[in-house]
């Protein structure tokens, strides 16, 4: 074997005069065989002379009746022109290499992995290849694996997006701690400013560090007990000597245990059972939504019904935003209550609408007052649910004629244009019912005097419910 032929390989037999020596055709042609899953005899225009195969799958799909052929006839157009190459470097006894070339077979293409090198006799080459379908299926199944966790890790992505952003828009200050070494995981933006923190500072650092140095025994206990099971809430002072609330949550990740800290701060313990106290109790507890807006109708409180009314997270996200975000058609309702307010000062039980963050719309009543402070004017407005209302009222029975103190006290439950066709309706009926008894319940006269014809008469009849009332009677 010359020196370039033995470079194609990583190592080559040293003495191959003497070891393994010269093969017989037989054992030759068993070499051959196994080294591949198939082997061709080729003579040098590539026309195949002799085959040998090792797979069943090849034998089915035909290889074996390809003597006589040419082999660059067998392969695919794009395989051509590297069947050409490898049949010139060998018959010239240059570098063999591996090359794939894809066979056109009547169950599809088969991916063949080839080397061509010359068989020590003139016009004689061997094509050894290995069919390369089984390692075209793992690539498949392994290609198909690393999407489905790409897949997997885009969705994990995500959820912890969207973890995050609720973490960080939460309407109360929150942190995480590792229950085992009682260090700060995690902690919002809300906790941050609670205790007095910059952005980032308080993850690492031991959870005592958010209460004033002699409660950080009690919160030591407080958490190793959160640990074990349910704890009620603690109060405790923060670093700042603020009070608040604590409430732990235990949860458990990757098998470790976490607890969810929430910190709500309270007032002060001087002057928390005064009168404002209580009253802002009052109004934080009414089941009628309220707010209270400056004089370019910006929020600037509101209790929990008016969040729970429009559909926010928490009261945080109303406060500082526009009255008009929610309340009343544009441009219209809100324009026409501040100048009543501005005038009369007050307002009482006006219709109007509430948009959800949702987009959905609700009929209210709002009722308002305007409370001059020093130099600024303020607003309070009290939103009461008309839908909640209605559904409490008793049925109207429509079989019995309505009265127009009836009609009048539709007004704030319905539409104008809803009490207008009540209230024709109601004219039509006593009408029709006038005309039956100046009759004496003729029907054909009673057409007559009302001016429209028998048969719209008896339609008309019919929709109020009147038949009974009439004998029939025709002249």
């Amino acid at each position: 074997m010359n020196d370039q032929s033995a470079s194609s390989t990583f190592r080559s037999f040293q003495a191959p005069d003497h070891m393994p020596g010269p093969l017989s055709a037989d054992v030759s042609a068993l070499i051959v065989a196994a080294a591949g899953d198939l082997a061709f005899v080729l003579d040098d225009q590539g026309v195949i002379l002799d085959v040998a195969i090792s797979s069943r799958e090849l034998v089915d799909d035909g290889f074996g009746d390809w003597i006589g052929a040419a082999l660059i006839d067998r392969v695919a157009a794009d395989s051509k022109q590297k069947v050409r190459d490898m049949l010139a470097t060998a018959a010239a006894g240059g570098l063999a290499r591996w090359r794939q070339v894809n066979h056109a077979t009547s169950r599809g293409d088969v991916p063949v992995r080839y080397m061509i090198v010359g068989a020590g006799s003139p016009g004689r080459l061997i094509a050894i290849g290995r069919d390369m379908r089984g390692l075209a299926a793992m690539q498949q199944r392994l290609l198909q694996t690393q999407q489905s966790l790409e897949r997997d890790y885009l969705r994990l992505r995500q959820a912890e997006s969207r973890y995050r952003l609720l973490f960080d828009l939460a309407g109360e200050a929150m942190l995480i701690v590792d229950s085992a070494t009682r260090r700060i995981r995690e902690a919002n933006p809300l906790a941050h400013r609670l205790l007095g923190a910059r952005e980032g500072t308080l993850t690492g650092q031991p959870a005592t560090i958010m209460v004033a140095a002699k409660d950080q025994d009690e919160l030591v206990g407080f958490l190793g007990a959160a640990t074990v099971g349910e704890v009620p809430t603690i109060t405790l002072a923060l670093a700042g000597a603020e009070p608040a609330r604590i409430t732990a949550s235990l949860f458990r990740q990757d098998r470790a245990a976490y607890l969810l800290l929430r910190l709500a701060p309270v007032a002060e313990a001087t002057g928390t059972d005064g009168p404002e106290a209580r009253i802002c109790d009052i109004v934080e507890r009414m089941p009628d939504a309220f707010v209270l807006a400056d004089r370019g109708l910006v929020v600037r409180a509101a209790n929990a019904a008016f969040v729970e009314l429009v559909q926010a997270r928490s009261v945080e996200q109303v406060t500082g935003e526009k009255f008009g975000t929610w309340m009343g058609r544009p441009g219209i309702d809100l324009d026409l209550i501040v100048a009543q307010l501005r005038e009369h000062g007050a307002v009482r039980n006006v219709a109007t609408i509430v948009r959800g963050r949702d987009g959905t719309q609700e009929e209210v009543e709002l009722s308002a007052v305007l409370a001059p402070h020093e130099r600024e004017e303020y607003f309070g407005f009290t939103i009461r649910s008309v839908a909640r209302r209605m559904r409490d009222l008793p049925p109207i029975d429509r079989d019995l004629p309505r009265s127009v103190e009836q009609l009048t006290d539709l007004v704030g439950r319905m539409s104008l244009k809803d009490i207008v066709r009540e209230s024709t309706d109601l004219i039509e009926r006593l009408c029709i019912e006038a005309a039956l008894t100046y009759t004496a319940d003729n029907r054909a006269s009673a057409a007559e005097i009302l001016g429209v014809s028998r048969q719209s008469l008896y339609s008309k009849l019919h929709r109020h419910g009147l038949g009974n009332l009439v004998s029939g009677t025709e002249e």
